[in-house]
């Protein structure tokens, strides 16, 4: 799947001007409140008409100002789930399902039916389906809402912060299922977020907005390990994604050990089986930088790096190390009087140390078999 989208409308205070191209996987729309991701969602979906644009997915035409075409929403065949989830509270659990499958096209409503029990069971709500929606807490009304889309059988799925009004439990609570969706439905989509914590674990290609502009695109890992990114994402949660397999599942002490591509990690323990692939976020203010790697200290990782990039001062007080992690990238944040210390430059050797506690069960996740590499 292939979503081309090129934008250009005012909205209150907010110039929109867009472009960008995406191949498929979970697109994340990140940025600040009043960035411009739900006005970019509301035009794929075709609930805002833009000023100018074009938005095209696998060749279809949905949008083209120039020479005059606007599909409207029902003809797009795309599947949205907003923040508030928007169930019918007349209609049972199973009543909102069914009532999503009758939007499917014409050829494909036999084949709909047919995917109501695996919809039902990869979302996890069969002991809900005879439940009044009312009845429902607020991450059951999201996966129930989810399901109700994914019926439709739509060629792309849109969530726009399906995940902002809940609390951290049911967030907790659905972003498993997301992942599962993500893995096992085969189906693109558009998650818009201001959270990076749920851009981190759920995106396979970043989508980096700022003041209706695109900021960055590109992989996940590694628009998020840039340090060129910061600015964007938020100092204090900046950080980089890092690919493992899970090498012991029980490592003893409530700990697991992950292989990295350039040695292992202990992490607190994961609920996954021993080979699994697994992505890990790792805070760049998490990572201790050393000339050798010390003895007598609690810290129990300690990683071979080398420095790629060393950047500015900010203020006069903290700068981004950029690092070479094996194949991939890591990010470190200290003070400048520290980098000055170690004399710390591109090229230059070191160890990476990591407490296994800065890795929290929440910033591990089962690795997208989709996310695009770095030639």
């Amino acid at each position: 799947m292939s979503l081309s989208v090129a934008l250009s409308h005012r909205l209150g205070a907010l110039s929109l001007d867009v472009a960008f191209e995406t191949p498929g996987g979970v697109t994340a729309l990140f940025g600040r409140s009043g960035a411009g991701k739900s006005t970019v969602v509301n035009a794929i979906a075709g609930l805002l008409r833009p000023e100018r644009g074009q938005v095209r997915l696998d060749g279809m035409v949905l949008l083209d100002t120039d020479q005059g075409i606007w599909l409207p929403p029902h003809r797009r065949r795309l599947g949205y789930v907003f923040q508030d989830a928007r169930l019918f509270p007349h209609l049972s659990v199973r009543g909102n399902l069914t009532f999503g499958a009758r939007f499917a096209p014409r050829a494909e409503r036999v084949a709909a039916q047919g995917d109501f029990d695996r919809v039902v069971a990869m979302l996890g709500i069969a002991p809900l389906l005879a439940r009044r929606t009312t009845d429902l807490s607020g991450g059951e009304r999201q996966r129930v809402a989810i399901g109700r889309a994914l019926l439709a059988r739509p060629r792309l799925l849109l969530l726009d912060e399906p995940l902002a009004a809940l609390d951290q439990a049911r967030k907790d609570e659905i972003l498993p299922w997301i992942e599962r969706l993500r893995d096992e439905a085969g189906l693109p989509i558009v998650y818009v977020s201001h959270s990076l914590a749920e851009v981190a674990r759920l995106g396979t290609t970043i989508v980096a907005l700022d003041e209706g502009r695109v900021a960055r695109i590109g992989p996940a890992a590694t628009v998020l390990s840039d340090p060129a990114s910061f600015p964007l994402m938020g100092r204090q949660e900046a950080g980089a994604i890092l690919s493992a397999v899970v090498v012991e599942a029980d490592a003893g002490d409530g700990l697991s050990r992950l292989g990295l591509s350039a040695g292992d990690v202990l992490v607190p323990r994961v609920a996954a089986a021993v080979g699994s692939a697994v992505r890990l976020r790792v805070r760049a203010r998490d990572v201790i930088l050393a000339l050798e790697a010390p003895s007598g200290i609690s810290t129990l990782n300690a990683l071979p790096v080398t420095v790629a990039s060393v950047g500015d001062a900010e203020g006069g007080a903290i700068v981004e190390v950029g690092l070479t992690l094996g194949s991939e990238r890591l990010l470190a944040r200290i003070t400048a009087r520290s980098a000055r210390a170690l004399g710390l430059a591109p090229g230059m050797p070191c160890i990476a140390l990591l407490k296994a506690i800065a890795v929290g069960r929440r910033d591990m996740a089962p690795a997208a078999s989709e996310i695009p590499r770095d030639g």
